[in-house]
This record gives structure tokens, C-alpha cells and sequence, in this order.
């Protein structure tokens, strides 16, 4: 990705949109609902849609999502800029998955 993200809000209404822009193809491919609850003063709740043409990102919880990513603010921006390997995020227990494993696998090609 282009540049850092500053902070967690970036990451969502900045960087994110811009890399569905950029992969439409890899956004109708993964075809699911993600639901981001980002803790820390940063933080908050996301969902990320890619069901819908180009994809969608909206404050707040999402209804229907497959795959649910929690993690603190600080680590989530160490992943998204790349000073955090996510698989070793996952292992030691600092980034977590519900749902969907396959698509939390996808992630990486619309966060990094």
C-alpha cells in the first residue's frame, strides 16, 4: 500500500477504499462481509462489505459478516503499514479471527 496509515480511520476511509479501487477484481472475488472491532484509543467498529460492486466500508457492526477481525489499534496499523506479519499477529495471539479462516486469508490482498 502506498504511503502509512496514520491511524485506524485511515486505514478504513482512506487507504481501504482506495485499494478497491485499484482491485476491483480481488474485491468480487472475496464476495463476503467482514466485521473489523478495532480496540484502543484509535479504535473502533468497521464493516467491509464486498458483496457489493466496488465494495462498501461503514462505521459500526455489520449484520451478516463471515469473518470477524479483532485486534488493538496499534497492531492493526503495525499489519496494515507492514511492520507486523499477520500470520504471526494471529499465532502469539494478537490479531483474532471468527469465522471464516479461507477469508481472513484474502485479507491480506485488500490490507497490505
Amino acid at each position: 500500500m502506498a504511503g502509512q496509515a496514520a491511524n485506524v480511520r485511515d486505514v478504513f476511509e482512506r487507504h481501504m477504499p482506495k485499494r478497491f479501487h485499484e482491485k476491483p477484481d480481488v474485491v468480487s472475488k472475496i464476495n463476503a462481509v467482514y466485521q473489523f472491532n478495532i480496540s484502543g484509543p484509535s479504535g473502533g467498529q468497521w464493516s467491509v462489505d464486498c458483496t457489493k460492486p466496488g465494495g462498501a466500508i461503514t462505521s459500526g457492526a455489520a449484520a451478516s459478516a463471515k469473518c470477524t477481525v479483532s485486534c488493538t489499534d496499534a497492531d492493526f496499523l503495525n499489519i496494515v503499514n507492514g511492520r507486523l506479519n499477520p500470520q504471526m499477529a494471529f499465532m502469539s495471539g494478537k490479531l483474532k479471527i471468527q469465522g471464516d479462516m479461507g477469508l481472513a486469508m484474502k485479507l491480506q490482498q485488500i490490507l497490505t
